[in-house]
């Protein structure tokens, strides 16, 4: 029987309803700030019934965590919320005149709507890469990532001809952001540390992996000379990096890439391809300006004004990735990033609340309390305020901010455990291939 639809007429004199769209961080720290507010009822719908902590997600796909310990279900999250309700849904339009947002089984009604649907892979109009090169956004892309990464591991043990075997094990990377970099360098200690004296057939120290970065530099959203200590440590893990370099095919068995400068193209072997470069808005972004008029930047984000509201629909709020947020003293956008989206859910539900009960309304300042990167046990870069520094005191500080961030206190306990363990002894206890029939085949020929 088909599913009953869900109400789209608010009941008289009931609580200002605020219906959020996505559960990552910036719509679940607006519903936790208006879960104390006695005026207003809250709806979360999410295509999952998690919260996701992303910066984590590389961990999972290189086998030092498992996907439980860095997601937390949304209902345990918000339980002692009573007035915020979580619905397992997807949307698929909305219609700001009439104030509904539509859902494949149904409409909700809204007197306020946050939008936190983040970001998606930009494959930079080669979608068929993504089978070829998966991406790193949801549990799903970690798995599949660990899949591919440990498969090739056993691949290259089985394989007698040396050519095929050193394509089993070289790793593209494709971006040399926060995530590839990452990805790169636990990928590079998985190989020489980890898995060390785990083979028999196989000489892991012949791992070779290769980060393709469009810039001319590593971490290119940090300064030169933090950009400079993360370029030193992963070249001291013999990570290759090809800077001012772009993919230009992408088969089961190559990659192509091409040198800016040169022009000149080369075909690398390879059966692991990492795709850690380009995002796009979420779809919704679209949508919302079919319906009301919002304008988009040229990655689909939706153009706020300085209290996080669509112009045009000021019931209406964009927050997190989906947002383009440029009220700062350089006119640029905020970066996607998980503070950023923190801070802007939190500001929304101050917003509402505002609204609802009358009071001044306040533009949103976002507050940078600095960033960082790790490339290893010991490695990572770090700024803090105007201070810059790198090595065991920035690895440290980035354990503390991560661990502290994690939803839930079992998640923190269990991920501090599984660290030390890593960095005591080099375990990685959750290296399982699950979900392949043949694990060496990786769903392609090895031809």
């Amino acid at each position: 029987m088909p599913t009953a639809p869900m109400p789209t007429v608010p009941v008289k004199n009931a609580p200002h309803h605020v219906l959020i769209i996505g559960g990552g961080f910036a719509g679940l720290y607006c519903a936790k700030r208006l879960g104390s507010q006695p005026h207003v009822r809250v709806t979360l719908v999410d295509r999952r019934n998690f919260h996701l902590f992303q910066p984590l997600l590389y961990q999972v796909a290189t086998g030092a965590l498992a996907s439980s310990e860095i997601a937390s279900p949304l209902r345990y999250t918000l339980k002692q919320h009573t007035n915020v309700q979580v619905l397992l849904g997807e949307v698929t339009g909305l219609n700001a005149a009439t104030n509904t947002v539509q859902l494949a089984d149904g409409e909700l009604h809204y007197d306020s709507l946050v939008l936190a649907t983040g970001s998606h892979h930009h494959y930079f109009g080669k979608e068929e890469w993504s089978e070829m090169a998966p991406g790193l956004k949801t549990l799903e892309d970690a798995l599949t990532m660990r899949q591919r990464i440990l498969a090739a591991f056993e691949a290259a043990e089985r394989e007698e001809d040396a050519e095929k075997r050193k394509a089993w094990q070289t790793f593209v990377i494709v971006g040399a952001g926060p995530t590839g970099v990452e990805l790169a360098g636990s990928i590079a200690e998985l190989a020489s540390k980890t898995m060390r004296q785990e083979f028999r057939s196989l000489n892991l120290a012949d791992t070779r992996i290769i980060i393709a970065e469009g810039t001319g530099r590593v971490l290119p959203v940090f300064s030169e000379k933090l950009s400079a200590c993360a370029a030193k440590a992963l070249a001291k893990l013999k990570v290759e990096v090809q800077t001012e370099t772009f993919v230009t095919d992408v088969t089961p068995a190559s990659a192509t890439l091409k040198h800016a400068k040169s022009g000149e193209l080369t075909t690398i072997p390879t059966h692991t391809i990492l795709w850690a470069a380009g995002v796009a808005a979420s779809p919704l972004g679209k949508v919302l300006a079919e319906n009301c008029g919002a304008e988009l930047d040229r990655m689909g984000r939706v153009l706020v004004n300085e209290h996080l509201a669509v112009p045009s629909a000021p019931n209406v709020f964009v927050v997190g990735d989906l947002a383009n947020f440029s009220h700062t003293p350089n006119q640029q956008p905020l970066p996607g990033v998980a503070p950023v989206a923190m801070q802007q859910g939190a500001h929304v539900a101050q917003v509402i609340v505002a609204k609802v009960e009358g009071t001044p309304l306040h533009p949103f300042v976002y507050t940078d309390k600095g960033s960082m990167a790790i490339i290893g046990n010991n490695k990572a870069i770090a700024r803090v305020g105007k201070a810059e520094f790198d090595g065991f005191l920035a690895w440290l500080l980035w354990l503390m901010v991560h661990v502290a961030f994690l939803v839930e206190f079992d998640n923190r306990v269990v991920v501090t455990f599984n660290w030390l363990l890593n960095y005591l002894y080099k375990k990685r206890v959750n290296r399982l291939i699950t979900g392949l029939q043949h694990p060496a085949l990786l769903h392609y020929e090895q031809g």
